[in-house]
């Protein structure tokens, strides 16, 4: 009889999405149903997913406890692939806004609130489905549904014999609040310090770490930095105390949405038994990005325009990179400063350097497939998927070489043509500066560029791997006495 198994989130493409949480738990979902598990996604109704004609009402409706009372929450539901089943609670209130987690760069004041009713209608919804083997919580947002269902279990007695795992995509994030909600969470005092409670505030991410039966995070080099001061973002003690219990497991790529042979955004689609497409790419790029067309090497990135991708090191590192033979295309969105200097560089050198400010979903993928390397200098990088990207589409990755970009990018060798990339260890605008010198010094090299162009696209981390370990995972949790 196949697992069935609950993914709790509070995005998944394509319904919702600000990052990578939403590819990964998205295509998750179906790379699990394609393996023979009965999968179930339980996602907010968030505004845009009322837009959706592929989502409509499920007939089913029920009272759900809030922080101010009882609110009603009609359920919806949608297909994601071809046999997972995706719901959406509905309880506009909460949901139907402008964006998911905030507006104009500030966090929605009722934050709090919000998440713990979504637990509270994830876990209503779920006792009327169930039975279910596993839940499976993704970040702070989905702690207090694991917290819920360990620490009240009588609320859902449908759901007793079901086990917890808990992923951790970035601890960097972790739905920290005043203690002053605590008591409207409706939990016995005495689980306060040892589940909630975090440097005077309470952690929604902390309840997730510390009531789940087993813990993942996305890379297994993550697995092992987030138990260091440095990069545990002062959770480093719990990961430690349940080091037993935690794996890092590599996220995935979704092959049938990234991959140059199908990709219907790009100019022209290629592969590695015919890769004559990727110079079309390259030219398609230069002229939407309003550059010259040049065969100077075209170093790309696409990212969140913030400190944690490496933007600090990036700026100070342009002056440099704009005087080689090189040029620069840059997507994203951020912190405003990192925004205007780049805004600002990108004037100074237009035949160099193109920056497009926003999200744009075509032009990352012509920016995949465009380029010749892909930058990713982050100061840290839990497990990163335009890498995975970047390797599909023949396009180099310049990583820094921590959490999943390590796992992924091996150092390119000449001498025994093994290798993927160029990685730097130091966090400095210097280090960045010398790996695209390395990289740049092998594009000069056509013999070893095509080697290495070769190596990066035989690589294979598709989801499908992924999600064979978090089987396997689900599994061994269900099988457990304890």
């Amino acid at each position: 009889m196949a697992l069935r198994v609950a993914l709790v989130a509070s995005e998944a493409a394509p319904f919702a999405k600000t990052g990578g949480l939403a590819d990964m738990v998205g295509s998750l979902a179906v790379a699990l149903a394609r393996q023979g598990l009965e999968v179930t996604l339980v996602l907010p109704a968030y505004a845009g997913v009322l837009r959706r004609a592929d989502v409509v009402g499920a007939g089913m409706g029920f009272n759900v406890p809030a922080i101010d009372g009882i609110e009603r929450t009609e359920v919806l539901e949608s297909v994601l692939g071809e046999d997972a089943r995706a719901y959406f609670v509905r309880t506009d209130r909460f949901f139907d806004r402008p964006g998911l987690y905030g507006q104009g760069g500030a966090d929605y004041q009722d934050n709090a609130d919000r998440f713990a009713y979504f637990a509270r209608a994830a876990l209503a919804l779920l006792a009327r489905l169930g039975p279910y083997d596993v839940l499976h919580g993704h970040d702070w947002q989905a702690g207090l549904a694991i917290a819920y269902l360990r620490l009240q279990p009588d609320r859902y007695p449908a759901l007793a014999s079901t086990r917890t795992l808990f992923t951790v995509h970035n601890v960097g994030y972790q739905g920290l609040f005043d203690a002053g909600v605590f008591p409207r969470l409706q939990v016995d005092d005495a689980h306060y310090w040892s589940n909630f409670e975090f440097y005077g505030n309470i952690s929604y991410l902390k309840a997730g770490l510390s009531l789940a039966e087993r813990l993942t995070t996305v890379s297994p080099s993550y697995a092992e930095e987030i138990m260091t001061p440095e990069q545990g973002f002062g959770l480093h003690g719990v990961f430690k105390e349940r080091a037993g219990d935690l794996v890092g497991i590599m996220n995935g790529a979704d092959y049938a949405v990234w991959d140059p042979s199908v990709d219907p955004f790009i100019a022209r689609q290629y592969s590695p038994v015919a890769p004559e497409g990727k110079r079309d790419c390259k030219r398609d790029l230069q002229r939407r990005l309003e550059l010259p067309p040049s065969d100077a090497p075209l170093a790309g990135m696409v990212a969140r325009l913030v400190d944690q991708k490496g933007l600090d090191i990036l700026v100070g590192a342009l002056d440099a990179l704009l005087s080689r033979d090189l040029q620069l295309a840059v997507l994203g969105t951020g912190n405003p400063y990192h925004e205007q200097a780049l805004r600002e560089c990108g004037q100074l050198h237009p035949d160099r350097m193109a920056v497009r400010i926003g999200f744009d979903e075509e032009l990352a993928h012509a920016i995949e497939a465009g380029s010749d390397l892909f930058l990713m200098p982050s100061r840290y990088e839990p497990s990163g998927l335009n890498q995975l990207y970047s390797l599909r589409y023949g396009t180099i990755p310049v990583v820094r070489a921590t959490g999943g970009l390590k796992d992924s990018v091996l150092p390119f060798d000449e001498a025994t043509g093994g290798g993927t990339g160029f990685l730097f260890e130091d966090y400095e605008s210097a280090a960045l500066v010398q790996a695209v010198d390395r990289a740049l010094d092998c594009h000069g090299r056509p013999a070893a560029w095509r080697r290495l162009v070769a190596n990066a696209m035989a690589q294979d981390f598709s989801m499908e791997r992924t999600a064979a370990e978090y089987a396997e995972l689900y599994a061994k949790l269900v099988d457990r006495d304890d």
